[in-house]
């Protein structure tokens, strides 16, 4: 007897017919096998100072003109937002993200980042300025996925991933100087 959605018969005898399935998702991959971990704040903090606010809000003001005058509402809204945006965002403090390095990948809070998916990594290490892992992703998305290592020892970690996927030297590019200079 085939199942007739159009009716509204709940009636579970008739449906007895029909085994259930319960499905099992085991999941193969342990990420909790950690062969070294550390915990960073997910930047460095930093501060600006009043000049700054007073630039940036002087900035956005005469965006937010240009927009009224030429009767533009929706940029108006669209500068708005990115300053109250921007201004939440400064004042929010670094959270502490737990990192490790286990055999399938490098695991930085809830993101994976699978050692088949990267292609190689370099160490940014110019302390106190830029203490970074930074992972070639084969992904075009996000080409660069950077983790930074906080106090640890970047030996050590090299020595560590550098059996799983090659070490191949990076150069900054433009939006590595952008993130520094705007402490993204």
């Amino acid at each position: 007897m085939p199942l007739d959605l159009r009716t509204k018969n709940n009636n579970p005898k008739e449906y007895s017919q029909y085994e259930e399935f319960e499905i099992e998702y085991s999941e193969e991959t342990n990420y909790n096998e950690a062969i070294y971990g550390w915990s960073a704040l997910e930047h460095e903090p930093y501060s600006v100072g009043r000049k700054f606010y007073i630039f940036s809000t002087i900035f956005l003001g005469a965006l937010i003109t240009y927009a009224i005058i030429s009767n533009s509402p929706i940029m108006a809204i669209t500068f708005i937002l990115i300053g109250i945006v921007g201004y939440l965002f400064l004042q929010k403090e670094p959270r502490v993200i737990d990192f490790k390095i286990t055999p399938e990948g490098i695991v930085a809070g809830n993101e994976i980042y699978e050692f088949e998916n990267l292609k190689s990594f370099w160490i940014y290490y110019n302390p106190p300025y830029e203490k970074i892992l930074s992972l070639r992703s084969k992904g075009n998305l996000t080409p660069y996925i950077h983790i930074p290592i906080g106090d640890e020892d970047p030996v050590h970690i090299r020595r560590i991933i550098i059996d799983f996927i090659p070490e191949i030297k990076q150069e900054h590019n433009i939006v590595d100087s952008a993130e520094r200079l705007l402490h993204l």
